[in-house]
């Protein structure tokens, strides 16, 4: 386990940069809403994410050829656009703060709340894993 989630902190933090560079140059630079800007981020990262950690950070790890499997991507994909619109929202628009603040929850406390769900729930069996997807793996 210890080496997927070094994977995954490569991997997650790649992108994770990348969605958080795209919210921070649409929202402070080109003048884009905060929400939108999120947005956005969101849609390259959800792309970028799947294909990066499919193939490398959950590698043997669950079938990524599996509809369900992209499914459930997919679902967590949500999960973490709902958290970070819900920081973008809280920070920027009710706290009124400055448009870099739900940066550092995007760097910092999605993807935890993200890496959870995709190891134990949306790439959760191994090839000789009876798992269902539904209950967590041992490891």
């Amino acid at each position: 386990m210890l080496a997927q989630v070094v994977r995954y902190t490569i991997t997650g933090g790649l992108v994770t940069a990348l969605g958080a560079a795209i919210y921070w140059v649409l929202a402070a630079f080109a003048g884009i809403a905060p929400l939108a800007a999120n947005l956005a981020a969101y849609l390259v990262m959800v792309a970028t994410g799947y294909v990066m950690h499919s193939r490398w950070s959950f590698r043997g790890h669950g079938d990524r050829r599996d509809p369900l499997t992209t499914l459930r991507f997919f679902l967590v994909s949500l999960v973490s656009l709902a958290l970070n619109s819900l920081f973008v929202w809280l920070l920027t628009g009710l706290l009124a703060g400055p448009k870099w603040w739900p940066v550092l929850t995007m760097l910092f406390v999605t993807p935890v709340i993200v890496f959870a769900l995709n190891r134990q729930w949306v790439f959760s069996g191994g090839p000789d894993s009876p798992n269902d997807g539904f209950r967590p793996r041992p490891d």
